[in-house]
């Protein structure tokens, strides 16, 4: 759990994605290598992320877009639930004890 959960809820991911004008799809390259995962968005330049398996790729991916986006940490830690890997399958954000928090 995240820090500020204990103090400020997490806000409900529709209402972060209007309030900082975050794009509702976002496209990425994938690449695999030896260290694990980097994804890159064509969509958002300078857009990067890494991670070492697919579901920490879901949370990275939203920590990078969060941090595109300059959204204040206490007030989201996701705003993508699930990851779709075009048609190869769906990776899905884990929630605390399987409860959505939202505010």
């Amino acid at each position: 759990m995240n820090f500020f959960r204990l103090f400020f809820r997490q806000k409900d991911p529709r209402y972060i994605v209007n309030k900082y004008n975050i794009p509702d799809t976002i496209n990425w390259n994938i690449e695999l290598n030896e260290n694990g995962l980097i994804a890159t968005s064509d969509n958002l330049p300078g857009l990067v992320t890494n991670a070492k398996n697919p579901e920490e790729l879901l949370e990275m991916i939203n920590d990078a877009v969060l941090e595109y986006f300059d959204v204040p940490k206490m007030d989201s830690d996701f705003v993508f639930e699930s990851l779709n890997l075009q048609g190869r399958g769906t990776v899905l954000l884990r929630h605390v004890q399987g409860q959505r928090q939202y505010a």
